[in-house]
């Protein structure tokens, strides 16, 4: 599927139709490009992946520019949140650990 979807930018009019608003599509379809990327297991999908990006680029490298910066934010604010979480399972962890066998219930706070 991600392959034929790729496709569609061979096609030259969807090609200009996407130019034409990419204000909207460009944000729209970067994180799933990027992650595309980053980790695909499809050697053809990721060259057409690679491929696409350097549309983007041709096409308005600020935007690209501008997607990429709320891509990076947006993936620190998941891995911060993520580590928060992770500690929050630590501590409540060791706290029914030292608690253990007292029988008492635990309250973590």
């Amino acid at each position: 599927v991600a392959e034929r979807a790729l496709f569609l930018w061979n096609n030259d009019h969807i090609v200009s139709l996407i130019a034409q608003n990419r204000n909207v599509i460009f944000p729209i379809i970067f994180e799933a490009l990027e992650k595309n990327i980053q980790s695909h297991w499809n050697q053809a999908v990721h060259g057409l992946t690679l491929n696409v990006r350097k549309m983007f680029a041709e096409m308005d490298n600020d935007l690209l520019l501008e997607c990429q910066r709320q891509y990076l934010e947006k993936e620190a604010k998941a891995k911060a949140l993520q580590e928060k979480r992770e500690l929050i399972w630590e501590r409540l962890e060791a706290e029914v650990a030292a608690k253990a066998g007292s029988g008492e219930m635990v309250l973590v706070s």
